[in-house]
Parts: C-alpha cells; structure tokens; sequence
C-alpha cells in the first residue's frame, strides 16, 4: 500500500553540518493493518509521519504509494494523491467554531479535487447516525465534549473514503476514558471497516491497539 525504501530527510545548518530529523527509514505498511509509530519527543516519528501523509518530501530515499513512485510527481499531482489517499486526524481537533458539526465534516468535500460519486450529505448523516453523533449534528464545537469533537475530526477523515487514516497524537487532548473511547473507534474502524490506520504517540498504552509497533528513536527506526 505505501512503502518507504531508505528514506531521510535533512537539514542542512552549516556549510560543515547536517541535522538528520530521520536517516535511512525503510518501513511498509500494509492494506488494512493497523500500526503504532512510537518514540518519544524529538524522535523523529512526527517527521516521519509528514512524509507517510506527503506533507513532506524525503531529502533522499523513495516513497511508493499504491506504486506510484512519489519522486515522478509533480506538487499538484503529490497534493491530489494525499487528498484522495490520506485522512488526517490530529491530536488539536482543528475543527471550525464558526461551523456545525455536520458542516465540520461536509469541509473536505466542498475542496475535493476528486469526483465524488456519493451525496456528501446523506454520507456524513449516514456516519453520525454509525457513530452516535446524530443528535449532536447541528451543535456547534464549543458545545460537544473533547471526546465528541475528536469523533468528529475521525468522521471529517473518513467522508472523503480515504485508503489512510493517519492519527498523530490523537488522544493528546483528551482525558483517559475519551482517549480510549477515540482509540477504541480507530480500532473497530479497522476490524470491521477494513480501514488502514497509523497512529502517531509517544505513549505506550495507546501505541499497543496496533497489531504492529514500529520505534523510532533518534531519527531511526529501530
């Protein structure tokens, strides 16, 4: 599904000197797995996670997403990829206080680049009611709970039918039973949607719902 083969990224501070956020990362994510990305602060893993999402390009290496060799692309056709492949989620909700709920997840869908072949209303109704949030439809942000908020930044990932769901820090924000009910949705989103999903953290008992864990520490993958 995506592949990344030998992949940096660099900075370079001096004539004499080269910061490596990462170096020499190889890692395959596979159709409908589920898999943490764990290290610390300053790891490198929210870099890596730029460049699984295409945020970023890799100073060296090639990333291949669903075998397209992301360095024969230009930045328009990098940005349509993303759109269509990845769904973002953050640990800051990032959703829009001016706009309801059901207007919060409608977002992507008034930008697709892509030709949408569903009604993006009756979808985003269709998830809410999926998902219990039916009822809080026309609430506004400030008027839901954190938990509540992050369920609707997952359903504004999902209305654009996404391959991705990538998570960086999802929980960050919420307290611990919200947090596990955000990771419980990730999880039953990918045993029973078949959704790929990659989590970001640096906390280990979020990182164990993956079915697989991947360390980085020090801008390695270890």
């Amino acid at each position: 599904m995506i592949k990344l083969e030998k992949v940096s990224k660099y900075y370079k501070i001096d004539e004499e000197t080269t910061f490596y956020a990462l170096k020499d990362a190889s890692l395959e994510i596979k159709e409908k797995e589920f898999i943490s990305i764990i290290g610390p602060s300053g790891s490198g893993k929210s870099t890596l996670m730029h460049l699984i999402g295409l945020l970023d390009k890799p100073s060296q290496g090639e990333i291949i997403i669903q075998n397209k060799k992301i360095s024969n692309l230009n930045d328009d056709q990098i940005s349509s990829l993303r759109n269509e492949f990845v769904g973002f989620v953050f640990q800051q909700f990032n959703l829009i206080p001016k706009l309801t709920v059901l207007e919060n997840i409608l977002l992507p869908t008034i930008y697709a680049r892509k030709k949408i072949n569903y009604e993006p209303k009756d979808k985003a109704l269709d998830l809410l009611k999926k998902f219990g949030l039916f009822e809080r439809r026309n609430s506004f942000p400030n008027k839901i709970s954190g938990g509540q908020q992050q369920r609707v930044a997952i359903l504004r990932a999902l209305i654009m039918e996404p391959k991705l769901i990538l998570a960086d820090e999802p929980t960050g924000n919420l307290d611990s039973k919200s947090g596990k009910g955000i990771m419980e949705l990730l999880k039953l989103l990918n045993e029973k949607e078949g959704m790929t999903i990659a989590v970001v953290t640096h906390e280990t008992d979020i990182a164990k719902y993956g079915n697989r864990i991947v360390n980085v520490r020090d801008g390695r993958i270890i």
